[in-house]
């Protein structure tokens, strides 16, 4: 008999452990829970089908009670799991320690119902001696870790159920809400109308260079005039753009007014007319939570926090690194002696503290794991001996966390800040200098850096050593603008950041709540900013109107509050569920909420404001993105807009072109107006005016009646403006297709024109592209022979355009491809389109990962049932009727569409108002990747 089973929640961990166990020991993996709430109409369970609470999977009138379901694909691993169990005589469960582990270890208990002694064995690494020591201090299950974790369940799936099919009929199809989802999006949003109220302020000031004889020159400022202080950007109202009112006093320059102050003191005697010295300290940071690490590797590798979080998860599972889920900043007395042991052998005693750092953890409600996320074992492994053993992206993140928990434990670095002051005339300006004398932990890290040296350098600000009253020249004075900038759009970082601060979500989740948000096309990624779309206003806009309360920060930081003193046996799951749904006195609960009035329109409509004349303009979303409105004027919105680019004399003048578009002259050879216009996926040129359809012709169908009367458009060239367009290069524009000569073997024409994929080169049948846009009006007979002569690269299906990079865990190739209906990416198991607005030129790996991730997450498409295969199920059934001359004889025909409209399509994937995603994700580093499956049909 097997002496025990011990089960985790992966392979790759089960491998790891297998590794330190004795022989008698089997270890096995649960890949991830093997039991939730029902995720579609199929599986639910025939029992409860009937029952109006299935669809939600919960049943509220019984105490809220979970309706837990096995999914298809975890019956074979469950199986085996209860086979393995019948041949051991204990069973260890040892899933992480957090409740998420706690949560699969307890459903591995009801599902498995052994008869064997359970034993609930945790630990924060994966080395030998943590695994053994483990094995020695087993416990029970948490009960309270597992009724939080339910809790917060059954408040994610109520939330997201019950919200998200409201937002579908009120605003549009396949949104979601969720619990920490529509609060971080309303941050978006509310960062974005900052943005989108903020008022630009411009001042000047002067900067001057100077010089003590024979020393060398220095940069200084002007700070005041005539004892009056210059203003500084923080001295503006940002609604405004003016000083603020208590800071109206201050001297504000402008352009004339800072050139005349210039040529005023620009011969004036100068002297050092004040030196203060004050030394400084700086104390490395805490070592790596779960939070921190996923901001630290977005700002230093770039990657994103799903990507931070999985990377993390192999190297703690592989037993390199500790726990990665975890808020607590203390390091073990164990890891406290590695760290200064690596400190005195690599840099020396001067380097190593007389007594060990110690951290107080500064989140909220810190709780999960008991230990700073370090390097694994009692003794670090230098990242420099794992180059062969690690990938890069795997490397480069041990190395961060291998810097930054022994640089916790090195001194703080130490120098001197200078302020000196240079008066004359009146005026004064000033100079900041810094010098290091001691680096300290800044010898190993340095937060947004990678080079710790380089930093220290940059570091150093040195100015000349002068005495007070030291007479200087001045070797130049210059006028200097400044503008005042908007608040800075979130990054992952900084929203992971705010999201911490305000106590909102856990950590391990807000990976999958960025992916969840970018996915729905809440927020567009540029760059590194997190843009929201204007649907997210429209959902924001819904929410903060009539669910006030479930997306105010502060009450859905007091849920986590809650939560967290369920799982500490402060307060009850019952009595809290009871209160979100049905609600407290002088507090409506959701079901009430659920109940309120909302005027789709309304809900649609974004308000700008009102034009010049007064009349007011707004942003609908409609059915094909969103679009301008004004009374009954309409125009698109050009795809990748941001909210804050859409100002009111933007927005009246893309009215202007989508309603009485901008003539710029008159075609000589036609005689035809040229017009210029904007449209949805940007703005183009247009020869003449559109015919009126005939008066039976209406909407879609009017467009179809004679494309030959369609007047000519053209979109702009890459770099082309509508300010700067001009008439000749719209009738250059629209001059295409391009006659550029003939084939001599066979004396088939050639022609340039400009695509949708760019400028290419046609003979009959064959293209080839141009290199570049411009030079569809330069390419020459010779040079569009010699295109057509290469081999054709075109085959079926899409092609590559680049490569993006390689998957951070995988090292599979992601490929930017020319989809059929547009560029996509894919990593060869996974397709997914970009999103609207997206520059494929400068689509960055991060962004495709997030695209792949997000279309990994929302499942596998149902394929169409076509003809062919309707036919072949269809042939069985019609042969054995035709058998039977009684059915030959009853058989009526019956009208082919009618039939075709039943048959056709796939059958729904879940119960009709069930949401696609109606809760918040699961982490992404539990959940196993699934490849894409087709269902058989016939």
């Amino acid at each position: 008999m097997t002496k025990a089973l011990v089960i985790v929640e992966s392979p790759t961990k089960a491998r790891t452990l297998a590794k330190f166990l004795p022989k008698t020991y089997v270890v096995e993996s649960s890949i991830g829970h093997i039991r939730d709430l029902p995720q579609s109409a199929a599986e639910i369970p025939e029992a409860v089908k009937d029952q109006a609470w299935a669809r939600l999977g919960v049943d509220i009138a019984n105490g809220f009670r979970p309706l837990y379901v096995i999914p298809d694909d975890k019956k074979k691993q469950v199986h085996k799991l209860k086979a393995l169990l019948k041949g051991a005589d204990s069973l260890y469960l040892a899933t992480d320690e957090d409740r998420e582990g706690e949560s699969i270890s307890w459903h591995l208990r009801e599902v498995l119902k052994p008869k064997v002694p359970v034993k609930r064995m945790v630990f924060h690494e994966i080395t030998k001696e943590a695994i053994l020591a483990a094995l020695t201090a087993t416990r029970d299950i948490d009960a309270r870790l597992v009724s939080a974790q339910e809790t917060r369940r059954l408040l994610d799936r109520l939330y997201g159920y019950e919200v998200s099919p409201l937002l579908w009929r009120k605003i549009a199809p396949k949104l979601s809400a969720g619990r920490v989802q529509s609060v971080a999006v309303r941050i978006i949003v509310n960062r974005e109308r900052e943005r989108m109220a903020f008022r630009v302020a411009r001042y000047w000031d002067l900067s001057a260079a100077f010089a003590a004889p024979g020393g060398s020159p220095f940069e200084a400022g002007l700070i005041t005039v005539d004892g009056k202080r210059l203003v500084t950007g923080k001295d503006f109202d940002p609604a405004t753009g003016k000083p603020l009112p208590d800071k109206a006093h201050l001297l504000h320059l402008d352009e004339p007014a800072a050139a005349k102050l210039k040529d005023k003191i620009a011969a004036a005697a100068f002297a050092v007319s004040s030196v203060e010295q004050k030394p400084y300290q700086s104390a490395p940071p805490a070592p790596f939570t779960t939070s921190t690490l996923q901001q630290e590797a977005n700002r230093k590798l770039r990657l994103s926090s799903r990507d931070t979080m999985r990377v993390a998860q192999g190297l703690y599972e592989r037993g390199y690194i500790t726990y990665m889920r975890t808020d607590s900043t203390i390091l073990s007395d164990q890891a406290l002696q590695a760290a200064r042991k690596d400190i005195a052998a690599r840099y020396g005693e001067a380097y190593l503290p007389s007594e060990a750092r110690v951290y107080k953890s500064t989140v909220r409600n810190a709780q999960e794991a008991h230990e700073a996320i370090r390097p694994a074992g009692d003794t670090f492994r230098a990242p420099e001996s794992l180059k062969g053993e690690l990938e890069d992206h795997e490397l480069k993140l041990y190395d961060m966390i291998w810097k930054r928990t022994v640089a916790s434990q090195m001194p703080n670095a130490r120098g001197m800040r200078t302020v000196l002051q240079v008066s004359g005339a009146g005026a004064v300006f000033q100079a900041t200098g810094q010098t290091i004398e001691f680096p300290g932990y800044l010898r190993t890290y340095v937060e947004g850096s990678d080079d710790p040296e380089a930093e220290l350098g940059d570091q150093e600000r040195i100015l000349p050593d002068l005495p007070l009253a030291q007479k200087l020249d001045c070797k130049g004075i210059k006028t200097v603008e400044h503008v005042t900038q908007p608040p800075a759009r979130f990054s992952e970082a900084s929203l992971i950041k705010e999201l911490e601060r305000q106590g909102i979500g856990r950590p391990s989740t807000y990976a999958s709540i960025i992916a969840t948000i970018v996915g729905r096309d809440y927020v567009l990624r540029r760059g590194s900013q997190l843009v929201p779309s204007f649907t997210a206003f429209a959902v924001v806009q819904l929410l903060e109107q009539h669910f006030a309360r479930l997306v105010d920060t502060g009450f859905t930081a007091h849920m986590e509050d809650a939560l967290d003193g369920i799982s500490r046996g402060e307060g009850e799951s019952q009595p809290y569920l009871r209160e979100f749904y049905f609600g407290a006195p002088q507090q409506p609960g959701l079901q009430e909420l659920l109940k309120a009035e909302i005027d789709p329109r309304q809900a649609c409509t974004i308000p700008l404001g009102p034009d010049e004349q007064g009349r007011p303009i707004a942003v609908r979303i409609g059915r094909y993105g969103p679009y301008l409105e004004r009374g009954e004027e309409r125009a698109a919105i050009p795809v990748g807009t941001a909210p804050d680019e859409l100002t009111l004399p933007v927005a009246a003048q893309l009215l202007a072109r989508g309603n009485a578009p901008e003539t710029l002259g008159t075609d000589p050879a036609t005689g035809k107006p040229v017009y210029l216009k904007a449209g949805r996926f940007g703005p183009y040129v247009q020869l003449g005016d559109a015919p009126e359809p005939a008066p039976q012709a209406k909407g879609k169908r009017a467009k179809k009646l004679d494309p030959a009367t369609r007047p000519k458009m053209k979109s702009l060239l890459p770099g082309q403006t509508p300010e700067n367009l001009t008439l000749d290069q719209a009738l250059q524009l629209l001059s295409l297709p391009r006659p550029v000569g003939t084939d001599p073997a066979n004396g088939e024409p050639i022609v340039a024109d400009l695509g949708r994929f760019g400028p290419y080169v046609k003979r009959g049948e064959e293209y080839r592209s141009l290199p570049t846009p411009e030079s569809v009006f330069a390419v020459t007979q010779d040079e569009a022979l010699a295109l057509l002569a290469q081999p054709k690269r075109f085959r079926r299906g899409p092609q590559p355009l680049r490569e993006v990079g390689k998957h951070p865990e995988s090292g599979a190739s992601i490929q930017l491809m020319s989809g059929r209906f547009g560029p996509d990416v894919t990593d060869g198991e996974i397709n997914a389109s970009l999103q609207r607005g997206t520059d494929p030129a400068h689509l960055t790996l991060e962004e495709a990962l997030a695209l792949l991730e997000a279309r990994r997450a929302a499942g596998p498409v149902a394929p169409r049932r076509g003809a062919k295969q309707r036919r072949a199920k269809a042939a069985p059934a019609a042969a054995k009727r035709a058998a039977t001359p009684a059915a030959k004889a009853a058989k009526a025909p019956k009208p082919a569409r009618a039939s075709a409209r039943k048959t056709r399509g796939a059958a729904p994937a879940t119960t009709p108002g069930q949401p696609a995603v109606a809760s918040e994700p699961a982490d992404p580093a539990r959940t196993p990747v699934r490849k894409p499956t087709v269902r058989k049909r016939g």
